[in-house]
């Protein structure tokens, strides 16, 4: 095989991309990846090691988060990219082994005698993109044969579970807020799946302590995203198109949206929201820009066909992107960690100073006004502060037997023929249950005409897939007003789709909560061994969807 990856939920026959990844990403950038995340292991070798010494370096913390959210599925498929990020983490972790020499162990009175990982000491002797390549392919998934099945896969599940941490951190960090146990906490557990002398118990433990990690970073990301553009309110929010030029805006950095806000008041450009973006229609301290017209489309895997109509300028601020077609290619734009080759990437900002998005702008004066695919509005905006506000009225339609059931049916839209699975469950759950959503999931139903029960919405949106958390926080709200303990106690089924990384920090979030009997689907990961499965499913109840005629009749007798 040319290349082996199976960490998204689309991977080829539920088993691994082994030619080219369905997400389109190619062999090279494949290793690309699996070599950059080794590096990072061994920078993170060194870092963990480093703060039992007292010594900490906020620089490199950031750039293990920032690296690793690079390697999520589908942000970054240029491979000219992993190359300098490859370099960078050469860089910094060499700076951070300077701190074992010898001399400086005698001077602190602290002394390392274990072995040194591979990924600790490997240097390039060329460091061109063929050797990245090159070294990347020895040292992927499947690089040692002999390791135990059970053991690789808890290992994978806890890196793609930092890999889906890194990117909640990073959009929290870009707003002025970190928590040094989170980064610390990435490091220790990257340098855990090199450690040889760790048991399959001993990496469940990781495991967990990733999911209760997973919480403090949603909860982290809530606060940056509610301190700066305040509480997300109920809000209909425009699915038209406006006369006059626009930009499409896609992925999840409500920060970048802002400053294109900004530089583009008073140029005749209206701003359109897409995909993960749809949510940001509702912070008042964005929504106050009178030309952020709207969302335009639904999810990312619709990209093919709505990009090319939209006929302006579109600026992926993250994932998820689709190969792009030849006649909009050269309207794309990427910044952060997303890339694309040849597209035209808005570097970083400097401190103190904004993106400068003049490239994009410049695109869109040239541009016509975007070709309509819908009309009407739709109600977003129901995160917890919202929800919250409503508790009274919420309890008292379940007393009442009003409202007889909640489902989350939160996570990640895809391409797959089932994931039409998730609309028909919609579509039969009876008239008194409540559907609890986030992440783009919420395109499979979020434009049906479910009505409301007593003026609450059947369907109560909170926003991007990092906003789960406000789930969680209207669910312990939930339990408390009900007197109860336990929070399975409550009338709330759990129906997951799942697609990538961020969708996998979410569910090892929820069971870190002892959240139970939690159906997920399309497919169960294929990076869980059949022993890590039983695990799950005998601790948690966690199990595969059925269809949607048996699944919406055990969730309507609470099972």
């Amino acid at each position: 095989m040319s290349m082996f990856c199976y960490q998204c939920q689309e991977t080829a026959r539920n088993e691994g991309c082994t030619v080219r990844g369905v997400c389109g990403k190619n062999a090279e950038v494949s290793a690309l990846q699996d070599g950059l995340v080794w590096l990072l292991k061994g920078l993170s070798f060194y870092g963990a090691k480093a703060r039992e010494l007292g010594v900490a370096n906020a620089e490199s913390d950031l750039f293990v988060v920032e690296a690793l959210f690079a390697t999520i599925t589908n942000a970054n498929f240029d491979p000219e990219r992993f190359v300098d990020l490859s370099k960078e983490a050469l860089r910094f972790r060499d700076q951070m082994a300077c701190w074992f020499e010898p001399a400086y162990q005698k001077k602190h009175g602290a002394a390392y005698a274990g072995a040194l990982p591979a990924a600790a000491t490997w240097k390039p002797a060329v460091g061109d993109l063929a050797e990245f390549v090159g070294q990347g392919a020895q040292v992927g998934v499947l690089a040692d044969a002999t390791l135990d099945a059970d053991i690789r896969s808890l290992r994978e599940l806890l890196i793609y579970g930092l890999k889906g941490m890194a990117a909640y951190a990073d959009h929290a960090y870009v707003l002025g807020h970190q928590d040094d146990e989170v980064l610390a906490f990435m490091q220790a557990a990257l340098a855990a799946t090199l450690d040889d002398s760790l048991t399959v118990n001993d990496l469940v433990g990781w495991v967990l302590r990733a999911g209760q990690m997973g919480v403090k970073v949603m909860a982290l990301l809530d606060a940056a995203n509610t301190g700066a553009y305040g509480n997300p309110e109920l809000t209909l929010v425009n699915l038209g198109v406006k006369p006059g030029p626009g930009i499409l805006v896609s992925g999840h950095d409500l920060r970048d949206l802002e400053e294109l806000l900004q530089q583009t008041e008073g140029k005749g450009i209206n701003i359109y929201t897409h995909g993960e973006m749809l949510p940001a229609n509702a912070y008042p301290g964005l929504k106050k820009y009178p030309h952020l017209a709207g969302n335009y489309g639904s999810s990312w895997w619709h990209q093919a066909t709505e990009f090319e109509q939209f006929g302006g300028p579109i600026l992926m601020t993250t994932n998820c992107i689709v190969p792009p077609k030849d006649s909009y290619k050269g309207r794309l734009f990427t910044t952060g960690m997303a890339g694309w080759p040849g597209a035209v990437h808005i570097p970083d900002r400097h401190p103190g100073q904004q993106k400068d998005f003049t490239p994009v702008i410049e695109k869109a004066l040239l541009s016509d006004s975007p070709q309509a695919l819908e009309e009407g509005t739709m109600p977003i905006g129901l995160a917890h502060a919202t929800v919250l506000s409503l508790a009274d009225k919420v309890v008292e339609a379940v007393k009442s037997g009003a409202i007889k059931r909640f489902v989350v049916m939160a996570g990640c839209d895809g391409r797959q023929k089932g994931r039409g699975y998730y609309s028909e469950v919609a579509e039969q759950l009876p008239e008194d249950t409540v559907i609890l959503t986030a992440g783009c999931a919420k395109y499979r139903y979020n434009k049906l005409n479910l009505g409301n029960i007593g003026g609450i919405p059947r369907v109560l949106d909170a926003g991007q897939c990092n906003d789960s958390y406000s789930l969680v926080v209207v669910a312990q709200a939930l339990a408390k007003a009900f007197g109860l303990d336990d929070i399975n106690e409550l009338p709330i089924s759990y129906d997951i789709a799942w697609y990538e990384q961020k969708a996998v920090i979410v569910l090892l979030a929820l069971l870190s909560l002892g959240v139970k009997h939690i159906r997920l689907g399309p497919t169960l990961p294929a990076f869980l061994s059949p022993n890590v499965v039983k695990v799950l499913v005998e601790n948690f109840d966690i199990k595969p969807i059925a269809t949607a005629e048996q699944d919406v009749a055990a969730i309507a007798v609470g099972q």
